[in-house]
């Protein structure tokens, strides 16, 4: 027998079985928490995913009770939010007019630090429609973003629409961001957009590390995800590690030596752990080989480590000018001519990887 919605519905719209759960978001230069994404959490059920309550919800005619419900339990913390820190907030376009939304704004009164983030479950009729509501909003001070953007038609519509104040980019978008040179391309694309009409972009869905220094060397401000932190009670920060990491690194410039374009990559100190991560991860694409006092060897691929095959790669310091290791890299043998750079520090140590493709992307970028 399935559950009781009509029953379980009903106590949750009253706000019981309810809880809220916020995830920080990060910026990229200072490596601080500068908001959280406030997101529906239902402990006091059995049924605990979110997706399958408003499914639930929208099929029983209950979306606008239980979004408000939501939304009034993501801000009964809303007194506490830490200094200079946003919260933003779910909510259906469709239910904007609603009275049970429009309620919930009325008793916040003044929304400043209050973002009002669209998220599309059922397609716009007419964003048109929307303007009342959006406009009113602003007036009491809220911003407004979209979600998913690059999401195909629709996203780009909504951008061009709603002209929101933050953009979050899809994370089909980011995951393996640092793989894939027409994801770079596309995520630049729509920093540029932003910067052309005063809004921010906020990378979401971060799980890796190599995902997060690719968006740092894009420019991307803002960055959420599990790599950085999960959502959970009001208001956790960030591991100090990581936040040091972001805050030291240096501002994005024109890309014009090896340090500009350096990656992070999986290392092994032997081709059979290589080969153990390869086997983990089948994703994993390539290897560094690292010999004694932190040298880079080589650069291996499933099939090398599988085999034990060594073959010293080429190393490039990390201030080596990227025309000088593009035309160095052009005199290896036809079989490796392509593979990364293994890049070092003043002493000869491992510092990462250079790929062919970000040397090449940056080069042939304007003014280069």
């Amino acid at each position: 027998m399935g559950p009781d919605w009509d029953e379980l519905l009903a106590a949750a719209c009253r706000g019981e079985g309810l809880a809220a759960a916020y995830q920080p978001i990060v910026d990229t230069s200072r490596g601080t928490v500068v908001g959280y994404e406030a997101l529906a959490r239902f402990p006091g059920y059995s049924e605990k995913n979110p997706e399958v309550w408003f499914s639930a919800a929208r099929s029983h005619g209950k979306s606008a009770e239980l979004e408000s419900a939501a939304l009034r339990t993501a801000l009964a913390a809303r007194s506490t939010l830490p200094p200079n820190c946003f919260l933003t907030l779910n909510v259906s376009p469709e239910l904007l007019s609603t009275e049970e939304i429009r309620s919930v704004w009325r008793n916040e009164g003044n929304l400043g630090g209050i973002v009002v983030e669209l998220t599309e479950q059922t397609p716009i009729d007419s964003y048109v429609g929307l303007e009342p509501d959006l406009n009113q909003l602003r007036a009491a001070g809220a911003l407004i973003a979209v979600d998913d953007a690059g999401a195909g038609y629709a996203g780009l519509r909504h951008l061009l629409a709603l002209r929101p104040s933050l953009i979050k980019i899809d994370r089909e978008l980011i995951q393996d961001v640092d793989r894939d040179e027409a994801k770079r391309a596309l995520i630049e694309m729509l920093g540029t957009f932003a910067g052309r009409v005063d809004a921010w972009i906020l990378a979401e869905g971060v799980e890796r590390v190599e995902e997060l220094d690719a968006l740092v060397s894009l420019g991307v401000p803002l960055v959420q995800g599990y790599y950085l932190a999960r959502p959970a009670p009001s208001w956790a920060g960030i591991d100090l590690d990581l936040a040091h990491r972001l805050a030291s690194k240096p501002p994005v410039t024109h890309k014009a030596v090896i340090r500009d374009v350096l990656e992070s990559a999986t290392t092994a100190t032997t081709a059979a752990l290589a080969a153990e991560a390869f086997a983990t991860s089948p994703a994993l694409q390539s290897v560094v080989l690292i010999g004694d006092h932190l040298r880079p060897v080589c650069v291996l691929d499933p099939v090398a480590a599988g085999l034990g095959m060594v073959s010293p790669g080429m190393r490039v310091n990390l201030d080596t000018p990227l025309s000088e290791a593009l035309a160095r890299s052009m005199t290896r043998a036809t079989s490796s001519r392509f593979e990364p750079l293994l890049v070092t520090d003043n002493a000869g140590r491992y510092a990462g990887v250079a790929r062919m493709e970000r040397m090449i992307t940056a080069l042939a970028a304007p003014g280069a």
